[in-house]
């Protein structure tokens, strides 16, 4: 039969991935030894930040630990490797088209724009508010930030990145403002997001029939850790303090619980996106390939490359769609056949089933 569920070759499985782990343990490692020189050996770390720090260290280990095991599912492994296949074959003119692929696919995002310009505008506000405010919170938290005073001057500060001093600006000049209220315009940012995606996901039909808990989820973390943030502002600018430590820990604790939810939740597709350059590679190879044509009208309707790539994972996974009665030596696959009459067997088979309409 055309479809049906193949028998999985079941074998035991560890608790967890040992590859995983290793390549996990690696980062984590890598992040503790930037935190350590970075900050001079730690004499730029604040020890106020060091839930932040355990925060981002286990989200460093959920998510490389995490990639690693979906690296290599077959359904993704085999995009992969086709992907830098497809790179390296035509190297120069792959670098070329680097910076367009990544500004299309990854910062301006046009495939979004193209289904909805609200849902894009939603991705943007949330994308770049979250990229200023990484920007900011980690080269703090791992010590690689700090501002200092020039000279005499307590309105005049310099930045420095680890020991090297850069740019030198006044508090109180725009600059400055900026500088200072960069993880305040982040949270606007995010919060002008998070209720466009609200209102679609609440009004939207088509929203609605997918929707998930988990998006929800996502949303209510963004949401409190932007929220909880510009609170700390409130406190210090308009409250002369008052409720700033507790409001303080609030933030903290919305934040380190955020970063620990990153590598389980939907904001994991984050760093699936680049995965998105080796599929264009893959693609655009597929695109000047040999077309797969139809078993049953004999028209081009895919890749020959990308078809045959499929019927090699879909066993991988558990399905067989070899079909019944076809030559020992050359079987027939329902994947060899085109759209448009795998609707026409389907409407075919239902006629045949009922006995006939009419």
């Amino acid at each position: 039969s055309v479809g049906r569920l193949g028998a999985h070759a079941m074998s035991e499985s560890h608790p967890l991935d040992r590859r995983g782990v290793v390549w996990g343990l690696v980062a984590v490692a890598l992040v503790v030894a930037l935190t350590f020189i970075g900050s001079d050996r730690l004499a730029w770390f604040d020890a106020a930040l060091i839930g932040y720090l355990f925060g981002t260290v286990f989200a460093v280990f959920g998510v490389v630990y995490r990639y690693a095991v979906w690296l290599r599912r077959p359904s993704t492994a085999m995009p992969n490797r086709r992907g830098w296949d497809a790179f390296r074959q035509r190297k120069g003119r792959n670098l070329v088209a680097l910076p367009s692929l990544v500004a299309t696919q990854l910062l301006t995002q046009g495939f979004i724009r193209r289904r909805s310009r609200a849902r894009w505008l939603a991705h943007q506000l949330v994308f770049w508010g979250c990229i200023l405010a990484a920007l900011v919170t980690f080269p703090l938290t791992l010590g690689l930030l700090h501002f200092e005073s020039v000279g005499q001057q307590a309105d005049r500060y310099q930045v420095y990145l680890s020991r090297v001093g850069t740019l030198k600006f006044d508090a109180g000049s725009i600059l400055g403002w900026t500088i200072f209220h960069a993880l305040d315009i982040a949270a606007v940012l995010v919060l002008a997001g998070v209720f466009i995606f609200l209102r679609r996901r609440l009004h939207d039909p088509g929203a609605l029939a997918v929707e998930r808990s988990g998006d929800f989820l996502a949303l209510a973390g963004l949401f409190a850790v932007s929220v909880t943030g510009l609170f700390l502002t409130v406190s210090s600018t308009w409250l002369d303090g008052r409720f700033y430590a507790a409001l303080n820990t609030i933030h903290a604790l919305t934040v380190i619980l955020g970063l620990m939810y990153l590598p389980f939740g939907k904001l994991f597709h984050i760093f699936q996106r680049p995965g998105n350059l080796g599929v264009a590679y893959y693609k655009q190879q597929n695109a000047e390939g040999a077309p797969a044509v139809c078993r049953r009208c004999g028209d081009d309707f895919a890749s020959a490359q990308q078809i045959a790539d499929l019927k090699a994972v879909l066993p991988e996974v558990g399905f067989d769609y070899t079909i019944d009665g076809s030559n020992a030596d050359e079987q027939d696959n329902y994947q060899d056949t085109c759209p448009r009459c795998r609707r026409a067997s389907v409407t075919l088979a239902q006629t045949a089933r009922v006995g006939g309409f009419g």
